[in-house]
């Protein structure tokens, strides 16, 4: 990982920008995740001996691109993997979607259900089993030839949350093949974007707000 991508780093955390398309642990493709990456740079950063120690408090889908954060102690995992599992650490995400969605804001709520054997994710008319209440709350940023940059909050961490929200306002997402859109990125990601994350550290308790720039590729440029 190269040291661009390192957002801030100290004894308890490593928050990192990820590049759209790198998942965040390994998985089934053997691609190199995230995670290795970004233990490697710590090992070579502080010439650590040995395995360095790094955990994930949280994750983002493999096309997604932002701010994420690891934990660099049991300590660091345990304080803000609660926070996230409490919904105490705020994250915002900037989305460019197809249309116009109608008004300039609001509050999407639904009852998610997720086919894992399609790794897809339905909207359920009713409570069914497995399925979930999502809340997500969207601001127009921006309107520009037939897209607009959405700000988008999730008030719930339900998989592919905000991809089916911005699919229910009838906008989705640019490049999200899987939820409406009808045409892919050239990379393969999605015009997902973590853009911000506000968290509690975990042993100073001073409040720490982290930001990543925006990609640097077509479909971001300019907003």
């Amino acid at each position: 990982m190269t040291a661009p991508l390192v957002i801030h780093c100290d004894n308890h955390l490593l928050v990192v920008n990820k590049p759209a398309c790198v998942p965040t642990v390994p998985d089934e493709s053997g691609d190199e995740s995230l995670l290795d990456r970004a233990r490697r740079w710590v090992e070579e950063e502080f010439d650590k001996p040995g395995r360095a120690f790094l955990a994930v408090v949280h994750r983002l889908d493999r096309p997604v691109s932002g701010v994420l954060c690891f934990a660099r102690t049991s300590k660091g995992a345990d304080r803000v993997g609660a926070q996230f599992r409490a919904r105490t650490a705020r994250k915002q995400y900037f989305g460019v979607v197809v249309g116009e969605p109608r008004g300039v804001g609001g509050v999407v709520e639904q009852e998610l259900w997720k086919d894992r054997a399609k790794n897809r994710v339905e909207v359920a008319r009713a409570p069914r089993e497995g399925s979930r209440t999502a809340r997500t709350e969207w601001r127009v940023l921006e309107r520009r030839g037939g897209l607009t940059l959405l700000a988008l909050e999730p008030h719930t961490g339900r998989p592919h949350q905000l991809r089916v929200a911005c699919r229910s306002l009838g906008t989705p997402l640019v490049g999200d093949l899987k939820y409406g859109a009808r045409e892919a990125l050239p990379d393969k990601s999605i015009a997902l974007h973590a853009r911000r994350l506000e968290l509690v550290h975990p042993t100073t308790r001073e409040g720490l707000v982290f930001e990543a720039p925006l990609p640097d590729t077509d479909v971001w440029r300019g907003w």
